[in-house]
């Protein structure tokens, strides 16, 4: 009787510290993983570096930042889940619904907008000296671009089909990284370079460049990056994801308040190993990228952008927007907010 009770007792005591582990576990952050690519234009890589603004850091949630060189292999680690959140160009975010069948993908985020008026918008720029003063002059010429598909590079495309001018008919396209765009126009390896900020700034600079158009001539607003996840993740942990979010507002508009713009710039020259002055004259301004402070998504550009997408053959689906958007984390976050 007294074994049997022992082992009652033993039994019942493995439950408890059973249920405590699991109870403990249960109560540990969720770890997000994100991916990000570039910065400043993508500021997620930052967002998370100031605690004392983050209200739920470390008790519901925690994050680990994955850096990608682009988006394309962002999309491989999100269909396999080695991330939680990816950090995609328009471009990308549709070729990740037609050729990785991500069905399941939801936009969430905003993460940069060009073409928004009022605000700093992509440029596609010429030596000044080359001759070339309208569209049509880049007949015959070499146009370099990031990545072929990508969003700058689409938005290209469509400006100058709209001038007449077919890549690969009637003009040559070449990749570049942006970080070389600069050396290949003033060595006159290319005619036209895509320039984004920062490289935009060192660009005018140099004073010796002209712009021709912009990305918001080519395509009016554009979601250029945006941040998605996929519908599983999201539903088994929407409320610390809303928590997520909240910070990730709160987050947006301290860096964003005039009164921290000074310690803002900082983090960010901090960041990239970059002295300061290099940001002073734009970040965070209207000199900058649009971002929505609220995180807010702009899903009539995003379907736009699509579109023009397709009409170009990088796409051979429609994609309706709404059906692979999810904005209600970022809009009941933001009300936590105000």
């Amino acid at each position: 009787m007294r074994k049997i009770r022992a082992t009652a007792v033993a039994v019942t005591l493995a439950a408890v510290l059973f249920a405590g582990l699991m109870s403990a576990r249960a109560a540990e952050p969720l770890k997000i993983t994100i991916s990000w690519a570039v910065i400043p234009g993508q500021l997620t890589a930052v967002l998370f570096s100031n605690p004392a603004i983050l209200k739920h850091y470390g008790k519901s949630y925690t994050v680990e930042l994955t850096h990608f060189r682009g988006s394309t292999p962002q999309i491989t680690s999100l269909a396999s889940g080695n991330i939680d959140f990816a950090s995609l160009a328009f471009s990308s975010f549709g070729l990740a619904i037609q050729n990785a069948h991500l069905d399941d993908i939801r936009v969430v985020a905003d993460l940069y907008q060009d073409g928004i008026p009022g605000y700093y918008t992509s440029e596609y720029m010429v030596r000044a000296d080359s001759g070339i003063a309208k569209p049509e002059d880049l007949k015959g010429k070499i146009v370099a671009t990031n990545a072929i598909g990508g969003a700058v590079d689409i938005a290209s495309k469509k400006f100058l089909l709209t001038h007449g001018l077919q890549a690969t008919r009637d003009y040559q396209v070449v990749e570049v990284q942006f970080p070389n765009m600069l050396a290949s126009i003033e060595e006159k390896k290319v005619d036209l370079a895509t320039m984004i900020m920062p490289f935009s700034i060192e660009a005018h600079r140099q004073n010796n460049l002209k712009t021709l158009f912009t990305v918001g001539d080519a395509m009016g607003p554009a979601q250029t990056t945006l941040l998605v996840g996929r519908a599983p993740f999201i539903k088994a942990h929407r409320a610390v994801l809303v928590d997520f979010f909240e910070d990730w507002i709160r987050a947006l508009h301290w860096f964003y308040d005039p009164k921290n713009r000074e310690q803002a710039i900082k983090i960010v020259a901090d960041f990239t190993k970059k002295p300061p002055s290099e940001y002073s004259d734009w970040l965070f301004t209207h000199k900058d990228n649009y971002r929505n402070i609220n995180a807010l998504p702009n899903l009539t550009a995003l379907q736009n952008n699509l579109n023009v997408q397709k009409e170009l053959g990088f796409l051979n689906i429609p994609i309706d927007v709404k059906k692979y958007a999810d904005i209600s984390l970022v809009t009941e976050a933001a009300k936590r907010v105000h």
